[in-house]
């Protein structure tokens, strides 16, 4: 079969296998960002630390609460005793109770920025494995078909010169199986295509795009502890330290302030007196308790502390590696540029001499395939580097 044949059915079919859809990379994560459960209660979770940052603003730890009693004879002597008693108490705030607690809210606020930052970037993640995943595929069902139908052309050339008495039955026989062969690996590789634009719907909630455009690297490489799994890190242990601290200032329940108001009268021939009083309630301190938070905290605040410094060491691996895949993923490109060009050449001179009739079928099947492997490889390499790429970004800590 005439090489300049082969490529122009390859391509029509890549323009088959992707319809003409349009969307970028980003896109795609805020699809599946909209659909990601902890993305859905991101809304409450800001309305509780709204609420608690309130709180820590109030001019006071608690809510006041006011209180009514009364004291009568009427249930026994009668003499018109009778005493009413109102009473507001409010809670109060410790010496730099209310500081800490501001800090403790402020910091919950960054950490939960923070962690929805680096969810992102995971997301991103799954959207970019994804992605290429389905870039592969298509791909290799591309090629498969483009072999199929260059069997098939084949396969009914043969047959013809069969008839005609030109050629062995071995050798027509030898196109039918070529064509079998193309057939399964045709199946196979839409299975596996279904497969992956499954897999990027169930993520995504949308079909692939077309085209899949690659990415490209920052002008200028991110510093790691803008990373959003760095930054996440180091905000739970600033809210360790926060809560460290909060309980530090709090070594005993809040005292409270009332105000009362007392009315009485001892018989039916008083009349109302009015007393104002005030009452300060300074509970003790609870040793065993305070020592039992602080060394919690404190516990917490090692743990937080190490594994800050671990998603350091993690990242600035994972960056490193990425990086290094990239490098040898633009080596083997190179190397299967040379590959496929070699194959074509080679492909391209036996199918002349066959057509001369100086070669027989099996070295032109052996061509032909070595063509097409070289073909796959070629894409395979091409894809590998734009996903190289993007693991690279995704090292740096850079969303789509």
């Amino acid at each position: 079969m005439n090489k300049k044949l082969v490529f122009p059915i390859l391509w029509s079919l890549l323009a088959i296998a992707w319809p003409a859809r349009s969307q970028t990379m980003a896109m795609a994560l805020e699809q599946a960002w909209s659909r990601h459960p902890l993305a859905l209660a991101s809304g409450l979770r800001q309305s509780e630390i709204q609420a608690r940052a309130e709180m820590a603003d109030g001019l006071t730890p608690g809510p006041a609460s006011v209180s009514l009693a009364t004291v009568g004879d009427q249930a026994t002597a009668n003499r018109g005793k009778q005493e009413w008693e109102v009473e507001l108490e409010t809670p109060l705030w410790l010496p730099g109770q209310r500081h800490a607690r501001q800090a403790e809210a402020t910091a919950i606020q960054k950490e939960l920025d923070a962690q929805q930052l680096a969810l992102r970037l995971q997301l991103a993640g799954e959207v970019r494995e994804v992605w290429w995943a389905v870039a592969v595929a298509r791909s290799k069902h591309a090629l498969a078909a483009a072999r199929h139908q260059a069997a098939q052309v084949l396969a009914s050339d043969m047959e013809r010169r069969l008839r005609a008495g030109e050629l062995a039955r071995v050798d027509a026989n030898l196109a039918q199986v070529e064509q079998l062969s193309a057939q399964a690996e045709l199946d196979e590789a839409q299975s596996t295509l279904e497969q992956a634009e499954q897999d990027f719907h169930l993520l995504t909630g949308a079909m692939p795009p077309d085209p899949l455009p690659a990415e490209t690297l920052p002008t200028e490489e991110p510093s790691l502890d803008t990373h959003p799994q760095v930054l996440a890190a180091a905000a739970s242990r600033e809210v360790a330290g926060a809560k460290l601290a909060l309980t530090q200032q709090s070594p005993r329940e809040a005292p409270t302030l009332a105000v009362r108001l007392v009315r009485e009268r001892a018989d039916f021939s008083d009349v109302f007196a009015d007393a104002l009083g005030i009452k300060l309630t300074i509970p003790f301190s609870m040793g065993a308790r305070v020592r039992q938070e602080v060394a919690g905290h404190r516990a917490e605040m090692l743990q937080a502390e190490t594994e800050y410094t671990q998603v350091q060491r993690r990242m600035a691996s994972a960056k490193d590696t990425a990086q290094r895949l990239m490098k040898a993923a633009q080596h083997q490109l190179e190397v299967a540029k040379k590959r496929a060009s070699l194959t074509q050449d080679n492909l391209a001179l036996v199918e002349k001499s066959f057509s001369l009739g100086e070669s027989d079928l099996p070295a032109l099947l052996r061509a032909r395939m070595a063509d097409f492997d070289a073909q796959a490889l070629l894409r395979r390499q091409q894809i590998s580097g734009h996903a190289a790429l993007s693991r690279v970004n995704q090292s740096l800590g850079v969303l789509p």
